[in-house]
């Protein structure tokens, strides 16, 4: 079967609150600015739970709404002209119902297939394969494809954090909150950027998880198991090698040499590790799109956030390509896209 030409014909992300600077953060968890600074290098991320309070301000549905409607803003369509919907994340608001199907709810979208895959970094890079082969179904010409992810009920600010494990704290000060979405379609909008290709696997054979995130019951909720923990040893070790090997397969996939990149969208783990990463992989032709530092780590949001900036630098006959790692169970992926 012939697959379809799909072309990235709208984007948008939404972001909650304001940014949250390191010292503003180091304030509140009694923890040092400069360690922030120089372990993490990332500036500034956005929560959806304020601060002071610990009162959560919006949902993953909210954001991913949101994000949503203006990627169909710019696309110029409207809910009854979407034949799909697909959303990544690794924190749902619920396990049922499937945060997917509130956010087609929110959106006026009724009466088509949902998805909602689970994982991590590597959720958005699966859930526009997903949505790409969709469009190769008969019937189906346009569809939404969302990525997000709110960490707010992980972040327990009532505690003392002079002794909690660096496994755990550094979740605190690595990651954000935020949503972003794209419309797909086969119908050919001037200028409209091609996604030419994703492609995304697991290589994590035997190998222990780099990151856990747990759910509770009724019957454990109160247990002393941490929610989540993260060997980032491990993950600064093995992402580096992980983003080389995915860039390779991707441009051998494509058939692009890197010196035909014009933009590079390098893992977005850390401010210092997406700069470690971008100089190991090497594309010194290609600009770097990347946003960790301003963002946090969003998990799911990423690829979008860095597409969203994409979107409007791209021109005629240009080629970019993203790469993504996924530390949980060591999943790489990528995508590519060329403008017109």
């Amino acid at each position: 079967m012939t697959e379809p030409t799909v072309f990235v014909t709208g984007v948008g992300t939404a972001l909650p609150g304001p940014p949250v600077d390191n010292p503003t953060l180091a304030a509140r968890l009694g923890l040092d600015a400069r360690w922030i600074d120089t372990f993490i290098g990332t500036r500034s991320r956005h929560f959806a739970v304020d601060l002071p309070s610990g009162k959560q301000l919006a949902t993953l549905a909210d954001l991913a709404e949101a994000a949503a409607a203006e990627a169909m803003r710019r696309a110029d369509v409207v809910a009854t002209e979407i034949d799909f919907v697909v959303l990544a994340t690794a924190s749902p608001d619920e396990l049922m119902p499937a945060t997917v199907n509130r956010v087609a709810d929110l959106l006026g979208v009724d009466r088509v297939p949902t998805y909602q895959l689970q994982s991590g970094c590597a959720g958005a890079v699966q859930a526009l394969d997903v949505g790409r082969m969709l469009l190769g179904r008969a019937g189906h010409r346009t569809g939404l494809v969302i990525g997000g992810d709110v960490c707010a009920r992980h972040m327990r600010l009532d505690r003392d954090f002079h002794r909690a494990p660096s496994a755990e704290l550094v979740n605190y000060v690595l990651f954000g909150d935020g949503a972003g979405a794209v419309v797909l379609s086969t119908d050919d909008r001037p200028g409209a950027p091609v996604l030419r290709e994703v492609r995304h696997q697991v290589t994590g054979l035997r190998q222990p998880p780099g990151q856990v995130i747990r759910w509770f019951g009724e019957a454990d909720r109160d247990t002393d198991v941490r929610g989540f923990e993260e060997d980032y040893k491990a993950i600064e070790e093995r992402v580096p090698e992980l983003a080389e090997q995915a860039l390779w397969e991707l441009l051998d996939a494509t058939g692009w040499r890197p010196e035909e990149l014009a933009y590079l969208l390098p893992p977005q783990l850390s401010g210092r590790m997406t700069r470690l990463i971008t100089q190991r992989l090497g594309v010194p032709g290609a600009e770097e799109i990347s946003c960790v530092t301003t963002t946090g780590n969003t998990g799911n949001a990423l690829p979008f956030l860095q597409l969203d900036r994409l979107s409007t630098r791209i021109g005629s006959g240009e080629r970019a390509v993203a790469v993504c790692v996924e530390a949980s169970k060591w999943l790489t992926g990528g995508f590519a896209v060329e403008g017109r």
